[in-house]
């Protein structure tokens, strides 16, 4: 009996094209980059300080070192192609780490927001229930919420990507976004995506509404928390630490959360301020959090002081000799 099945078109690679027409776009990915190396030296700086400070060995700085790694990579994901791209003005991706690539910022991009999440129940045992804090939320138990939640996401952001890898593209190659995205990578395929969209639907559910509820209702009990406090010195210092983290929270959801809920119901974007909003709101936090996060913690601030006191110290008996 002969094979009727059609073979599968699979090209060298795609074309990013997004931002071509917008003006002065070489200027915003400059602007980017700086962001992009800011990004990674108060990341790795606190990645470091967590490690090596056994003091810092505790839950909540656990979950902040898991956020600044998954910054880390989330943004290194995307801005050395950008350069590569309009900087350096070569378009082109290949195939497969097109895909590579379209794995590596969805999966981190779910992990950044698992995180909000992880930091949000950090806060909301600490607030809630201050007595309890440390036989509830121990350094085992946050171990293996961060192994879980990486493990599962990593595992379950494998099939799109793979899913999509295996269509035929048979028309156009330009991707009308600023690197190998989903959504318009999918658009040029000429094979049945009904799979792919189903699960793109469910992804966007899962990994943006559920968490965003999730942190909105470890919220409501922490106000609850909060004005239950008859100490307004302790209730400010309270709702301080939360107001940073919503910051974040804000800074991150809102525009993806607009995005593709826009495009869930129908409504044409257009494709350069599409482009801007989401890479702004992938770039943006994961420069901020350690800023506005971790570095202004008091344990984070005494570990910078005492380096530096430990290095002011040993410099001038350097000098002498």
């Amino acid at each position: 009996m002969q094979n009727t099945s059609k073979p599968i078109i699979q090209p060298a690679g795609f074309y990013i094209v997004a931002l071509s027409s917008m003006p002065y776009s070489n200027v915003y990915v400059m602007f980017l980059t700086v962001i992009y190396v800011i990004t990674v030296m108060c990341n790795v700086f606190l990645i470091v300080i967590i490690f090596y400070d056994h003091r810092l060995h505790v839950p909540k700085f656990m979950a902040v070192g898991s956020l600044a790694l998954v910054d880390l990579v989330l943004s290194t994901s995307l801005v050395p192609s950008m350069i590569k791209t309009y900087i350096i003005l070569d378009n082109f991706v290949t195939f497969k780490l097109c895909f590579v690539q379209m794995f590596t910022y969805y999966n981190f991009l779910e992990l950044e927001s698992l995180s909000l999440c992880i930091l949000s129940y950090d806060r909301f045992i600490a607030i809630c229930f201050p007595l309890k804090q440390k036989s509830i939320n121990t350094n085992i138990r946050m171990a293996y919420i961060i192994c879980a939640v990486w493990t599962l996401n990593t595992v379950s952001s494998l099939y799109g990507p793979s899913s999509v890898s295996k269509l035929s593209f048979c028309g156009s190659l330009n991707v009308n976004s600023y690197f190998c995205d989903f959504a318009p990578v999918l658009r040029l395929s000429c094979s049945d995506v009904t799979a792919q969209w189903n699960f793109a639907t469910i992804s966007t559910i899962i990994f943006n509404a559920l968490p965003l509820i999730f942190i909105f209702l470890t919220y409501m009990g922490i106000l609850i928390a909060v004005f239950r406090m008859k100490n307004n010195q302790r209730r400010y210092k309270a709702l301080g630490t939360c107001t940073e983290h919503l910051i974040l929270v804000a800074i991150f959801f809102i525009p993806i959360f607009v995005i593709f809920n826009l495009g869930f119901f129908g409504i044409v974007i257009n494709p350069n301020i599409r482009t801007v909003c989401l890479s702004l709101s992938s770039l943006i936090p994961p420069c901020v959090n350690p800023i506005l996060y971790s570095l202004k913690t008091k344990e984070i601030q005494s570990r910078i002081h005492s380096l530096l006191i430990q290095r002011l110290s040993i410099y001038p008996l350097n000098n002498i000799h």
